[in-house]
């Protein structure tokens, strides 16, 4: 977009991209393009560097574009900062057009020097600041430790940017640096938390839901596709694979033993979700399994029912306890929608008493009752792909 003529940015850090070192321009490329992408619709122009990059804003979006970053993975954290000429008059001119727009009691102030050529060291700008700060704002002092303000110069190459109130972005690696995983997204509170932290780990998702109509309703449907727009603020598409599981899950539940129903039907999903990993050219399986929760998600079931793949399986929330979920589910407002009363199929056959230590050879005699290899090919053939998006026209089967 056109350069915007303005003395005041959005000065972003990258934190944990920084680490980086020679993939470093890949990562602060994507993070670049993720913020291009969430920003469409307003006006706004971005320059980067390996440290930094900076967004000019027209001041009635600052409130928008805010909003937006602060839902973006790979940042650090941001302000808004005022980019002025590197002399110390300058400075030392808008510092004194700030104050009357600050209210504190203590204070520092921190310069970094990024530009050596700066006539004046880091430290002497910040006593020669501070003291101005001192001499034209009453009843303050200067506290070192635990200051309401902080005033940070960062005085680099180009410009000298100053500004306070820092704050603290998401984290994590831009969404898109590590290749694509699908979701295995039910309708409850834990797999939405799942597909939340593996984004936040670079991971771009798709999300995978099993359908078992009349079993469950269109309701719980619509209740995925919800919980999947939740997850759209934070990467810029999404496909929902809506899977035909109807057929498949009730031959399980006519011939196979009642105990090993949950163990045979994981095994299940699991042999889908290999073969849509692989299809959709993704790399991992992503779910919401936590150690314990259910008899599905003891160590021994774990081990049983990942045994049908050999794709790596992510569960972000495995070591988490259900408090913990809750708590991420609440901030990223998936927890409502997650406890809507819609069943999905996990939990409209659920024996009276599943097998919470399951036997590998037990589990395979139970399976080889249903000819399962050609249940899944159909499946696979007959699944609907969604593409999501927060523009309603576009939410339709492709």
């Amino acid at each position: 977009m056109e350069k915007i003529e303005m003395n005041r940015v959005i000065l972003i850090k990258y934190g944990e991209l920084t680490t980086k070192k020679d993939n470093r321009k890949i990562f602060i490329n994507t993070l670049y393009n993720n913020i291009n992408n969430k920003l469409k619709g307003l006006a706004f122009y971005i320059e980067k560097d390996l440290s930094r990059m900076y967004i000019e804003f027209r001041d009635e979006d600052l409130n928008e574009i805010l909003e937006r970053i602060n839902k973006i993975f790979g940042i650090y954290s941001y302000t808004v900062a005022y980019k002025i000429e590197s002399d110390i008059t300058s400075i030392e001119e808008n510092i004194l057009n700030i104050l009357p727009s600050t209210n504190f009691k203590t204070f520092k102030v921190e310069t970094k020097r990024s530009d050596k050529r700066f006539p004046i060291e880091s430290l002497d700008v910040s006593k020669r600041i501070g003291g101005l700060i001192l001499k034209n704002k009453k009843d303050i002092k200067v506290d070192v430790h635990h200051p309401e303000t902080i005033f940070h110069i960062e005085i680099r190459n180009d410009y000298t940017y100053i500004y306070f109130n820092e704050y603290k972005g998401i984290g994590g690696y831009p969404v898109g640096t590590q290749g694509l995983g699908l979701l295995m997204l039910s309708g409850g509170i834990d797999s939405p938390v799942a597909g939340y932290l593996a984004m936040k780990r670079g991971i771009n998702i798709g999300c995978v839901y099993f359908e078992a109509i009349p079993h469950t309703s269109l309701e719980a449907r619509e209740k995925v596709i919800n919980l999947s727009k939740k997850l759209l603020n934070y990467q810029n598409n999404l496909n929902l694979y809506i899977v035909p599981f109807t057929k498949l899950q009730e031959e399980i539940y006519k011939k196979c033993d009642p105990s090993y129903m949950i163990t045979i039907m994981r095994r299940m999903m699991y042999r889908i979700m290999d073969k849509l990993v692989k299809k959709y050219h993704a790399h991992v399986i992503i779910n919401g399994e936590c150690i314990g929760q259910v008899a599905s998600q003891t160590l021994t079931s774990m081990a049983v029912i990942n045994s049908v793949t050999n794709l790596p399986v992510i569960r972000p929330v495995a070591c988490l306890d259900k408090l913990e979920i809750i708590d991420i589910a609440e901030k990223i407002d998936t927890f409502n929608i997650s406890t809507l009363p819609y069943e999905d199929c996990c939990t409209v056959f659920v024996p009276k008493h599943p097998v919470i230590n399951p036997k590998m050879d037990k589990a395979i005699l139970e399976e080889n009752k249903i000819d399962y290899e050609t249940l899944i090919n159909e499946i696979i053939d007959n699944i609907n792909i969604m593409k999501i998006s927060n523009n309603e026209e576009f939410n339709d089967l492709i």
